[in-house]
This record gives structure tokens, C-alpha cells and sequence, in this order.
């Protein structure tokens, strides 16, 4: 059966207006709780399945060649070292927990699915990413171990994103709770009067995006040439992605890309463009026959890693706040962590949630690409 578009100005006109689309969704709550992310895909799935759009087209794979690593370094180029600072001891024990627990219950699951799914072994390292960093980071890893788009659609469509902005005014309400975990922040601790409202409007100047866009290609360039010459066949896109994070974390130490806004916004607006690529590529006929195990697979990692979490976090005694957070910017991203904190009124934690959100999503490529390797070496796959 035909498709009603399928010329590369008509699909690139249906990709932006999905994107645009699903950010303005973002000022209604049902849409705040999914993501744009999520939302961008969701469309996507639609679109593909009701024959709008083709399945496979080729101007997918163009914008998954130039750019997904450019949207990757550009993102990281938000990742400031001195914002470490404000974190204190809770905040980085919780961290360490989620990303912990994330990678041990991935490869224990690992050797178990692993050998069952069509590359299981690929698939541990990306979910390790979308619970280190979000759907992005299951993306970057993907294009990492080279993922066919097959599994990678499969992988997004079996993604699982939980909702926890009612969770702060649950904690706060449920007295079993606050029996279970007495760890908490005082209401005057949480105060801090001064945080700016989140998703106000930005001012941007349209050399800071000619310049995100010069270093994010850049370093996509360069990183691309090095590891194809450095690296074997089997690995070099592994270590692109790796030598990627780490090159665009240096630079965004520099005080001239430090002045530089929008780079959250604009690396968000790249993968989302990708991301509305990666729903076209979900056939529900077909996942729903296949990929039964991958989701099982995402659902018990999910259940396994959080409760591992709490474990550790309740042992150590840490407030409940910092738990919270931890998870959500582990799970979703920096952003939305900080969108939990804003719900529950926890105005002292806003920039707190952001920081935690932005070193989880950095970490996750390297524990993602460490994961993959380990299953596969477990699996001898």
C-alpha cells in the first residue's frame, strides 16, 4: 500500500511540524507527564501505521548519519564540572545508587533475555542508557553498538517512561510513607525564593546557535575521522560515541562555550527530529508478534533497578527528596527532574534535579557501551 507522503520536502515539512507540534503540547499536563520525547514517537508510530508516511525512507537515514552525534555533543555541551559543587553528599550517594543499580540489574536480566532477542546484547546497553539518561541516551547507544532500526524502533516502542509528577505531593501526603522513610527536607529547607520559573522564555542570540551548531557538527566530524582509524571495524562506532562524550565535556569547560544558551534546547530539538524518524520505523503488527520478551525485559529492568535503588538509598538514609530526583533523572532527564522538584515546590532542589539529570545522562554513555560488552562477553554472543 501507498503512502500519502513520501518525497524528502514533504517528510522533512511532517518531521518538523511533529516536532514544533509536540513541544507545544508540552504547556498541557497529560503531554508534560509523556515528554516530548515520548510524544514525538507516539506521533511517529501513528503516522507510519496509518500510511501516511513510509516505514523506511532514505531520508532517515540521513538524518540518523549527520545528526545524531551532533545532537549527542551539543547537549553535553550543558555539562559544567563546577555544578558539582552544589551537590552535597545525599544527592551523589542517591546518584551513584540509580546508575549502580541500573547497570547490575541490566546485566543479571542480560544474561537471561539476552540470548532470546534478536541483538539482546545491544539492547542491554541501550536500556541501561534510557534509565541513565532518557530515550536520547538509548538513541546514542544504539548508534554506538550499531543497532539495526529495526531494534532500535522496537526497543523505543518497548521503552517504558513513568509519570512521577504526582509523585512529591504523594510522598508528602501518605503517612505510611513517611513512617516507611522518615528522611525528609524541611518545607523551610525547600524554599529558596530566588529560582527563576521553569520554561520561561529564553533570550538566545543567533550567533550561540551558529556556534552550538558549528561545535556540535564539528566534533561529530572529527570524532567520526579519528575512530574509524583508530579503532577496529566492530568497535569504532562504540568509541565514537564515547570519544563524543568525552571531547564535548571538555570543551563545555571552556568559559566562551560556557556563555553560549540554548544548547539543552537545541541538542533536544536534533534528537527529537531523529526520534520522529525512529516511530516511522515501528510496524505494530510486527512488534506487537516479536517483541513480547523486550518488553518484558524493560518492565522487569525497570521494577528490578528501582527497587534496588530504594534498598541501597534507604540503608545509606537518604532523604527521600534526593531519591526522587535521582530516579527521575536517571529515568527521564535533567530537565524533568527538575520539573518534579517545581511540582512538589521543592524550589531549593530545582537546580539540583537539573545537575543530577545532566551527570546521569553524561555517565550513561559510558556504563551503556560498558554493559553491552559485558552481556555480550557473559552470552558469548
Amino acid at each position: 500500500m501507498g503512502t500519502l507522503i513520501s518525497s524528502t520536502q514533504g517528510l522533512l515539512f511532517v518531521i518538523l511540524l511533529m516536532v514544533a507540534f509536540s513541544l507545544w503540547l508540552q504547556k498541557y499536563k497529560v503531554c508534560r507527564s509523556l515528554g516530548p520525547v515520548l510524544t514525538v514517537v507516539v506521533i511517529g508510530i501513528v503516522l507510519s501505521n496509518t500510511h501516511i508516511v513510509p516505514i523506511s525512507h532514505e531520508l532517515y537515514d540521513s538524518i540518523s548519519t549527520y545528526c545524531v552525534q551532533a545532537g549527542i555533543s551539543i547537549c553535553l555541551l550543558s555539562m559544567n564540572v563546577t555544578e558539582l559543587k552544589k551537590l552535597n553528599k545525599e544527592p551523589v550517594i542517591a546518584l551513584v545508587s540509580a546508575i549502580a543499580s541500573v547497570c547490575v540489574v541490566a546485566i543479571v536480566l542480560g544474561m537471561i533475555f539476552a540470548p532470546r532477542i534478536i541483538e539482546g546484547w545491544k539492547c542491554a546497553g541501550m536500556f541501561v542508557g534510557t534509565y541513565t539518561g532518557g530515550t536520547p541516551n538509548l538513541t546514542a547507544i544504539a548508534t554506538g553498538v550499531d543497532c539495526s532500526r529495526e531494534t532500535l524502533a522496537a526497543a523505543n516502542a518497548a521503552d517504558y517512561v513513568v509519570a512521577m509528577f504526582a509523585a512529591p505531593a504523594f510522598f508528602k501526603a501518605s503517612k505510611k510513607w513517611n513512617k516507611l522513610w522518615p528522611y525528609s527536607f524541611k518545607p523551610e529547607e525547600l524554599d529558596d525564593g530566588e529560582t527563576e520559573p521553569l520554561m520561561a522564555d529564553k533570550k538566545w542570540a543567533i550567533k550561540d546557535i551558529a556556534w552550538l551548531l558549528t561545535i556540535g557538527f564539528g566534533v561529530a566530524f572529527v570524532t567520526t575521522m579519528i575512530a574509524q582509524r583508530i579503532f577496529p571495524d566492530t568497535f569504532w562506532k562504540a568509541g565514537r560515541l564515547l570519544m563524543v562524550t568525552t571531547v564535548s565535556i571538555c570543551l563545555a569547560q571552556l568559559k566562551p562555550i560556557k556563555k553560549l544558551r540554548g544548547n539543552l534546547d537545541l541538542g533536544l530539538f536534533i534528537s527529537l527530529c531523529f526520534l520522529a524518524t525512529i516511530g516511522f520505523a515501528v510496524d505494530l503488527q510486527q512488534f506487537i508478534g516479536s517483541a513480547f520478551l523486550m518488553t518484558l525485559y524493560v518492565f522487569f529492568m525497570l521494577v528490578g533497578c528501582t527497587l534496588l535503588h530504594f534498598l541501597i538509598c534507604r540503608l545509606f538514609k537518604i532523604k527521600y527528596e534526593y531519591v526522587l530526583l535521582s530516579m527521575v533523572g536517571c529515568i527521564v532527564d535533567g530537565p524533568t527532574a527538575s520539573l518534579t522538584a517545581a511540582g512538589g515546590n521543592w524550589k531549593s532542589l530545582i537546580n539540583v534535579g537539573l545537575i543530577m539529570g545532566v551527570i546521569a545522562g553524561a555517565c550513561g554513555n559510558y556504563v551503556g557501551i560498558f554493559v553491552a560488552y559485558i552481556v555480550k562477553a557473559i552470552c558469548g554472543l
